[in-house]
């Protein structure tokens, strides 16, 4: 019947028995609503697991429906939610064993409890009596021990002594009691184990076929899921957090790399615009040296030319004087008429 159902509502909707008016407030149940289990989604839920056990937890508030199952596990969103609903399962199975664990370290208690000692029953009279007797034998017998001892008499007091270890038997046998029926109960409740798993009582070393029995009964396979999935859960998150922590160290490695290389080309570029600017400098030296050799050069030209325009003028005037003296010197009177004569008028034709 419930394939039956099944199939028609993958074929017809689970719609299909409404009536119009029904279907005009109807709206179809997905995967992500509340109503639906988020733990039989992504994993198990836990009331199915100890279903007719001492730790059933009943029926599950919420919908189990392998098709939403489907849905949620070929949707898009399905890596983006399990993360979500494992966290929600995990914090709902930890609070299962933690119960169970109280639980357990109640039983261990339990069987550690050690068996109070019964407080001894009162003698009878006749057994009074008769223990008085021996006590006052055992007494009088280690006084003649004691007195052959210091007589020098070693095999009388030896044989004196063989008799007191006698009396002695006689009176443990006369205060001893036989155990009574809660003494031999605690004791065989000391041959009870405990399983550490699900928390139930066993018999220790009872018949394999038993052992083997609980082993594969709802409770102790639902509470080794239960742990199985904590432990991958704790497992899988301490992963992630050390995975985390790697990128995260990788992360400022790697800006402490690009801060270094980021440092070092302002270095070279400081260590480059140094070096320009000394070349600028020592090309504004060189450069202010060139101008300064060129007008030391200038004026050693200029001084130079005035040197040598002052000897050229000085030498002139010394020729000058040479030749006016030379010329007044020589000048006679038939020399200067016939200069006169040469300044003769010119003829006009």
């Amino acid at each position: 019947m419930d394939a039956q159902r099944a199939l028609l509502d993958e074929l017809m909707g689970s719609a299909r028995n409404l009536t119009e008016e029904e279907k005009k407030g109807y709206r179809e149940i997905r995967w992500d609503d509340k109503e639906v289990c988020a733990f039989y989604m992504v994993r198990f839920c836990p009331h199915d697991l100890f279903v007719n056990t001492r730790s059933d937890l009943g029926p599950c508030p919420r919908i189990h429906d392998p098709k939403l199952k489907e849905s949620f596990e070929n949707s898009s969103r399905h890596d983006a939610y399990v993360p979500k609903f494992e966290a929600e399962l995990a914090q709902f199975c930890e609070k299962l064993v933690m119960d169970l664990d109280r639980r357990v370290r109640r039983g261990r208690e339990r069987l550690a409890q050690e068996v109070e000692p019964v407080p001894p029953a009162s003698l009878s009279a006749e057994k009074s009596e008769q223990l008085s007797v021996l006590e006052e034998k055992i007494k009088n017998l280690l006084e003649q021990v004691e007195t052959l001892g210091e007589a020098g008499k070693v095999d009388e007091a030896q044989a004196v002594m063989r008799k007191v270890e006698v009396l002695n038997a006689e009176k443990t046998a006369l205060t001893q009691q036989p155990q009574n029926d809660k003494v031999l109960m605690l004791a065989q409740e000391k041959k009870m184990a405990l399983c550490e798993v699900c928390g139930s009582f066993l018999i220790a070393n009872d018949a394999a076929e038993r052992t083997q029995s609980h082993v594969t009964g709802k409770q102790h396979i639902g509470y080794g899921m239960v742990r199985d999935f904590i432990s991958e859960f704790k497992a899988a998150k301490e992963k992630a957090r050390e995975e985390e922590k790697l990128a995260r160290e990788k992360e400022l490695e790697e800006r402490r790399k690009q801060r270094e290389k980021e440092y070092e080309s302002r270095r070279r570029r400081s260590d480059s615009g140094d070096r320009d600017k000394y070349r600028d400098l020592d090309k504004d030296r060189n450069r202010e040296c060139d101008l300064d050799r060129e007008r030391s050069q200038e004026r050693n030209g200029r001084s130079s030319r005035d040197g040598e325009r002052d000897w050229r003028y000085k030498n002139g005037r010394e020729r000058g004087r040479d030749r006016h003296q030379n010329r007044s010197g020589s000048r006679s009177p038939g020399k200067h008429s016939h200069r006169r004569s040469s300044r003769s008028p010119v003829r006009r034709y």
